[in-house]
C-alpha cells in the first residue's frame, strides 16, 4: 500500500501540463508585430523594412531613394525622370545587344534575354482595382471627415492644436523646402525605429514624463475655457 505514489501523479501531470504556453503567433520578440495571419502581408515587409532586419535591401531601398531625392533637390523632376529612364534603357539595351552577339559568335538558340519577364503577367484584375479603390476609399473618407470636424470647430481644442500646428510650420516652411522635408523625413524613418529599439525604456520614460505635462496644461486651458467647462460638466 502506497497511496503517496498514487496521489502524487496527479500532481506529477498537472504540472506538466502546466508548461508554459508559447508567444501568441509564435514568432521571436525581434520579428513583425504581432498582427493577424491576413494582414501581415505588406505590413510585416514594412516593418522589417525600417527596423533593418534585412542590412542589403534596407540598404538598397535607403540608398536608392535617398539618391533620388538628392537628385530631385538639385534638378527638376523631368529631368530626373529622364535620366533615370535613359539610365535603365541603357542597361537593358546594352544587355540584349551583348546578348545577342553572343548568339551570333556561338549559333545558340537561347532566344531573347528577356523573355522570361516579357511571359509575366502583370495585368491588374478588376477585382484586385476594386480591393484597392474600396480601401484608398476608406481613408479617404475618414480624412474628410477629419478635416470637417477640425475646420467646422466641433472641438475647440482639436482645432486650436491644428492652428498652433500650422503656424508653426510656416516657419518651418520659411527654412525648408518640401524636397528638404522629404530627406529629413527618410533619414528620420531609416533611423528613429532602430534606435527607439535599441533605448525604448530611456525613451519611454522621458516620453512619459512630457505626455504628463502636456496633459496637464491641456487640461488647465480646458478648464479655462467656458464653452469646454459647460461640455465636461454635462
Amino acid at each position: 500500500m502506497e497511496p503517496s505514489a498514487a496521489t502524487q501523479s496527479p500532481s506529477v501531470s498537472s504540472s506538466s501540463s502546466g508548461a508554459e504556453p508559447s508567444a501568441p503567433g509564435g514568432g521571436s520578440p525581434g520579428a513583425c508585430p504581432a498582427l493577424g495571419a491576413k494582414s501581415c502581408g505588406s505590413s510585416c515587409a514594412v516593418h522589417d523594412l525600417i527596423f533593418w532586419r534585412d542590412v542589403k535591401k534596407t540598404g538598397f531601398v535607403f540608398g536608392t531613394t535617398l539618391v533620388m531625392l538628392l537628385s530631385l533637390a538639385a534638378f527638376s523632376v523631368i529631368s530626373v525622370i529622364s535620366y533615370l529612364i535613359l539610365a535603365l534603357l541603357s542597361v537593358t539595351i546594352s544587355f540584349r545587344v551583348y546578348k545577342s552577339v553572343i548568339q551570333a559568335v556561338q549559333k545558340s538558340e537561347e532566344g531573347h534575354p528577356f523573355k522570361a519577364y516579357l511571359d509575366v503577367d502583370i495585368a491588374l484584375s478588376s477585382e484586385a482595382f476594386h480591393n484597392y479603390m474600396n480601401a484608398a476609399m476608406v481613408h479617404i473618407n475618414r480624412a474628410l471627415k477629419l478635416i470637417i470636424r477640425l475646420f467646422l470647430v466641433e472641438d475647440l481644442v482639436d482645432s486650436l492644436k491644428l492652428a498652433v500646428f500650422m503656424w508653426l510650420m510656416t516657419y518651418v516652411g520659411a527654412v525648408f523646402n518640401g524636397i528638404t522635408l522629404l530627406i529629413l523625413a527618410e533619414l528620420l524613418v531609416f533611423s528613429v525605429p532602430i534606435v527607439y529599439e535599441k533605448y525604448k525604456t530611456q525613451i519611454d520614460h522621458y516620453v512619459g514624463i512630457a505626455r504628463d505635462q502636456t496633459k496637464s496644461i491641456i487640461e488647465k486651458i480646458q478648464a479655462k475655457l467656458p464653452g469646454i467647462a459647460k461640455k465636461k460638466a454635462e
